[in-house]
């Protein structure tokens, strides 16, 4: 039987009488890449808070490859890797202090082999020794990308990857993140806005308006229903539209 890289059941955050994340149930499965769709404010990020255990859910159940988010978040942390939406890094030390400073949080005893084999993957070997500083928004994201999969992860959280990227930023960005689905198997979560990368990255889409799961489905079977053009688009309108009527 094959476990769901992602598996959550009436999943709930509540702050105060705001309720950010209502009910929620998914399951993602091992390989995919999840789009995970919605306006700002629709819970998006306090989903990922919880999966990542950087915030215990009020209420509901969710696991990472069978292991409990809340029970066994040390054994969640070793499956994930994870980048939010602004990368956080120390910009008075070079792209290679950064990554093994991180490589020893995740308890890696011998960091360099992981550090060089992150750097190469994500194609940054020629900023090693350079302060991250001075980086663009671009080349800190490739870091933080790095930063997440030094420990190599089974599953990779992005917030807001393609946040603040200029066109060629976003079409490098697509093509790592079909380069770590595709040739190291990892399972992608991803958090985002912009519906025309959904469309062209995605394998699978779950749309959140306010805190609820409005749709799941695959985007190929959008694509055939729909046509290919502006099909993600269309449904996204179409569903939110309809949402807010019965909401």
């Amino acid at each position: 039987m094959t476990i769901s890289a992602i598996d959550a059941k009436s999943l709930t955050q509540k702050f105060g009488n705001h309720i950010a994340v209502n009910n929620l149930t998914l399951n993602v499965s091992q390989g995919e890449v999840f789009g995970f769709l919605g306006h700002n404010g629709a819970g998006k990020t306090s989903t990922i808070h919880m999966l990542t255990t950087l915030v215990k859910p009020s209420s509901g159940k969710a696991h990472i490859f069978g292991e409990s988010v809340t029970a066994n978040a040390g054994e969640v942390k070793k499956l994930i890797g994870y980048v939010p939406e602004n990368v956080r890094l120390y910009d008075s030390l070079t792209t290679r202090e950064n990554l093994r400073f991180f490589a020893g949080l995740s308890g890696i005893e011998s960091p360099d082999d992981h550090v060089n084999n992150a750097m190469a993957i994500v194609g940054i070997s020629e900023l090693a020794n350079k302060r991250v500083g001075q980086f663009s928004k671009g080349m800190r994201q490739r870091v933080g990308l790095a930063q997440a999969i030094v420990h190599q992860p089974k599953l990779l959280f992005l917030d807001e990857p393609a946040s603040g990227l200029d066109p060629m930023g976003i079409k490098m960005l697509r093509g790592l993140i079909e380069k770590l689905n595709q040739d190291l198997g990892i399972t992608i979560f991803m958090n985002t806005h912009l519906i025309s990368e959904v469309s062209k990255t995605c394998s699978s889409i779950g749309v959140l308006n306010k805190g609820q799961m409005i749709f799941k489905g695959e985007v190929s079977e959008v694509k055939a229903l729909l046509g290919e053009e502006n099909a993600v688009e269309d449904l996204y309108l179409d569903i939110q539209k309809r949402s807010e009527e019965v909401m």
